[in-house]
């Protein structure tokens, strides 16, 4: 190839110098017929000889000018051969032919398939890379509580190798299994407050959407607020459910005693008793053991607390009537023990203690209830002597009776009932005959 283009080479050559020979005859005939001297003619060759140097001087210098720009886009090329190579983590390639073999084309066109494709490659890289940082950068918000202000990750372009691709998969997989721990925490969460918010009455949405508004069960899982943020507010959240749910229980337990001790104070019924099972159906229940929706609400204790308020003040005046039964009783008891009191001294002193409100009732009517008790031990006490007196008086009855139908003169008679009366003077002359008997005893 290179003799083939020597030989054209030899071949224009020849051929110029015909042409300028001829040129040169024509321009001697020229000059003849002009009369142009020697010393002209010398400067006009001299001056043809220089435009033709120039203009061969002008073309070698532009071969040299594009010699260079060739040489620099080979060393370009190279330099961005080695680079891409070095960014994408590769140590060789195959396809690259010897360095310094061939012309500088034929170089440029040899590395240039090999720079099209790591420049492919190169493009695929940047995209896996974009898509693991993004990721990254999106779950790093989340936990941040900043994915609103998300930007474009920028990849380091410089080192675009598998081993720092895996790098990146690996804190990957490590903020995901990171994020599915704390959504795992947030739904934990959530459903906590949503039992608590069930058992206080208290409106489940408003509350978690107070919190962050992705927390409403109207937005996908994936969706819901997993930052520090959101996590601290929950558990404070729950915490402040857990007290207020302590301290409702404790109220309702004191409001549930309250109306225990004041239905068994004024004997209320069974029938209106039933209608709080809802509320002292937890008297004696732990905080973990309530877990019926409403079982704390605020208007289930409002409603126990004007029950409570309405019993005591119907107390005064029930009390009064319970005690004056009691009294009744009492009384009762005294007069067939045959133990005389003051009824009416008695009664104004239950009034004026139950008036003052400086005795408790259930202490008054315990007090009662004692007195009742020690009331029944002293007329069994006296029961055996009073049964005795009873007898007694009742012989001085019959030997009265006897005494007056024998100084009836027509007790005889056959008038009616003179048998029965008959009858009744042998009883009574037996019973009066056990007198001196009874006297003794």
């Amino acid at each position: 190839m290179g003799g083939v283009d020597a030989q054209n080479g030899e071949t224009s050559c020849s051929f110029l110098l015909q042409q300028l020979q001829a040129i040169s005859i024509i321009l001697h005939q020229i000059w003849d017929e002009v009369g142009e001297t020697d010393e002209d003619r010398d400067k006009m060759l001299l001056q043809i000889d220089q435009e033709c140097l120039d203009v061969y001087n002008r073309k070698v210098d532009q071969a040299v000018r594009s010699r260079a720009h060739l040489l620099q886009a080979l060393a370009d090329a190279k330099v961005e051969f080695s680079r891409l190579l070095s960014a994408l983590g590769e140590k060789t390639y195959d396809g690259i032919p010897e360095k310094n073999s061939g012309s500088i084309k034929e170089q440029l066109a040899a590395i240039a398939p090999a720079l099209e494709k790591l420049w492919k490659q190169k493009d695929e890289r940047v995209k896996k890379f974009l898509d693991v940082q993004s990721q990254i950068e999106k779950i790093g918000s989340e936990i941040a509580g900043t994915s609103e202000q998300v930007e474009s990750p920028k990849v380091d372009e410089s080192d675009l190798s598998l081993k720092k691709l895996d790098e990146f998969h690996a804190q990957l997989q490590d903020l995901q299994k990171e994020k599915s721990e704390r959504l795992h925490q947030v739904l934990d969460f959530v459903s906590t407050i949503h039992d608590l918010c069930a058992v206080l009455g208290i409106d489940f949405f408003s509350t978690v959407t107070e919190v962050h508004p992705s927390l409403n069960d109207s937005t996908g899982v994936q969706s819901k607020s997993i930052s520090n943020d959101t996590l601290s507010s929950l558990a404070r959240t729950v915490l402040a459910l857990e007290e207020d749910k302590k301290q409702r229980l404790q109220k309702l337990q004191e409001l549930a005693t309250q109306l225990i001790d004041l239905w068994n104070l004024m004997d209320t019924t069974e029938e209106e008793r039933s209608l709080f099972d809802h509320v002292t159906c937890n008297i004696s229940a732990s905080v973990d053991e309530v877990s019926i929706p409403g079982a704390l609400a605020l208007d289930l204790i409002e409603q126990a607390e004007v029950e409570v308020e309405r019993l005591d003040q119907l107390k005064a005046s029930r009390m009064k009537e319970i005690a004056f039964k009691k009294q009744a009783v009492l009384e009762e008891i005294f007069a067939c023990a045959h133990i005389e009191i003051d009824s009416e001294a008695a009664q104004n002193k239950i009034m004026a203690l139950i008036d003052s409100g400086n005795t408790e009732p259930a202490e008054l009517l315990a007090d009662m209830d004692n007195q009742i008790v020690k009331a029944k031990e002293e007329a069994d006490s006296r029961k055996e002597i009073l049964d005795k007196v009873e007898k007694w008086m009742a012989s001085c009855e019959e030997e009265s009776w006897l005494e007056d139908y024998n100084r009836d003169q027509n007790r005889y008679n056959a008038s009616r009932g003179a048998h029965l009366n008959l009858k009744r003077a042998e009883k009574a002359r037996i019973l009066v005959g056990k007198i001196p008997g009874i006297a003794r005893w």
